[in-house]
Formats: C-alpha cells, sequence, structure tokens
C-alpha cells in the first residue's frame, strides 16, 4: 500500500521558492529547505526528487505565476501605452512585480545558473520568449485599435521591451537614484511613439 503524503505539496514548494529566491540555489543548504518545507529530507526526495529538481519545480511554479501577473497588469488598462507605463513604473518604484526584496527570480537564476547549466539557460530563455509574446501580444491590441502605429513592429519592439525590463529589475534590487531610473523609463516608454 502506498502511503499518502502527509503535507502539503503546493504549500512546500511554495515554501522551497522563497527559499531559493532569497538564497539562490548554491547557498540554499537541504536544511534550509526541510526546514522551511516543514518536512524531512525523505519527504523532499519522494515528492520532488533532488535539490535541482526541486528548485527545477520552484522555478517552473515562479515563471507561470510572474507571466501571468505581468499579462495581467497590460490587460487592466484598456490603453496599451498606459498599461506598459504602468508596468515599467511598477518595475521602477518597487523592483518587480512580484517580490521586490528578491528581484525576479527568473532573472537570478539566469546570473547564476544559466551561464553553465543548459538546462536553466533554457529554461530562463523560454520565460523571456514568453514575456516577449505578451508584450508583442499587447501591442499588436494597441495597433488594431490605433493607439499604436502600425510601423512598430510588435516583434522587436516586445524583445527590446523584455530586455528593458530585466535590465530595470536588475538594476532596483542596487537602490538606484530615482531620476535616472525615471530617465530610462521615459526613453523606454518613447519606443512607442512611431
Amino acid at each position: 500500500m502506498v502511503r499518502q503524503r502527509e503535507f502539503d505539496t503546493d504549500k512546500a514548494l511554495d515554501a522551497a521558492m522563497q527559499i531559493f529566491w532569497d538564497k539562490g540555489f548554491e547557498a540554499a543548504s537541504l536544511s534550509d529547505l526541510t526546514s522551511a518545507m516543514g518536512i524531512q529530507r525523505p519527504s523532499l526526495y519522494a515528492a520532488f526528487g533532488d535539490k535541482k529538481e526541486l528548485f527545477e519545480a520552484a522555478l517552473r511554479k515562479y515563471t507561470t505565476l510572474h507571466a501571468a501577473q505581468v499579462r495581467s497588469m497590460l490587460q487592466h488598462n484598456p490603453s496599451v501605452r498606459e498599461a506598459f507605463r504602468t508596468l515599467f513604473e511598477h518595475i521602477g518604484a518597487e523592483g518587480d512585480v512580484t517580490q521586490p526584496r528578491h528581484g525576479c527570480f527568473c532573472i537570478n537564476t539566469m546570473v547564476e545558473l544559466a551561464p553553465h547549466d543548459p538546462k536553466f539557460a533554457v529554461l530562463t530563455r523560454e520565460h523571456q520568449m514568453y514575456l516577449a509574446a505578451i508584450f508583442q501580444e499587447t501591442i499588436e491590441r494597441g495597433q488594431e485599435t490605433g493607439e499604436l502605429s502600425n510601423d512598430l513592429d510588435a516583434r522587436d519592439l516586445s524583445k527590446s521591451l523584455v530586455v528593458s525590463m530585466i535590465g530595470l529589475t536588475v538594476m532596483m534590487k542596487s537602490d538606484p537614484d530615482r531620476l535616472f531610473v525615471q530617465q530610462s523609463i521615459k526613453v523606454t516608454l518613447s519606443l512607442f511613439e512611431v
């Protein structure tokens, strides 16, 4: 007879995600993880596999949530320009649309693991491409309504906006000069003016 899990795997994964997000992959110990998750090592291995598999599950959960939050922010405002302004100003004010004190978990992974781990290079690139698709869809909505010029290349602009978003998110971790940030956001948003 298979023994039933005595813990909520979603809550345990959320707890692991917070530890990884705060400390990174290398610095998060198994003791940190099991303590935060409220489980023993055998339960961690049985439910999630090894530390790397747990990290991957946490990253996948984060990217799903992050993309949904970005999409929601962009769809909330009928004006595409204002939607992007709100998104970028939010990042510029708080650091990231999810957890400002940590920056972006995916970007942290991009910096820590992607340069030497092909699996995480692919996973972080997939998230970038998914964000670009959300941005492109939003820009095309603005073109369909006539708010944005059809001369804009929605695909190229969306990629540039992802790069700007990533750069801004990383920069916000260092508490940069506010005027510097505001001017950078203004220039980024000027890309819509064609």
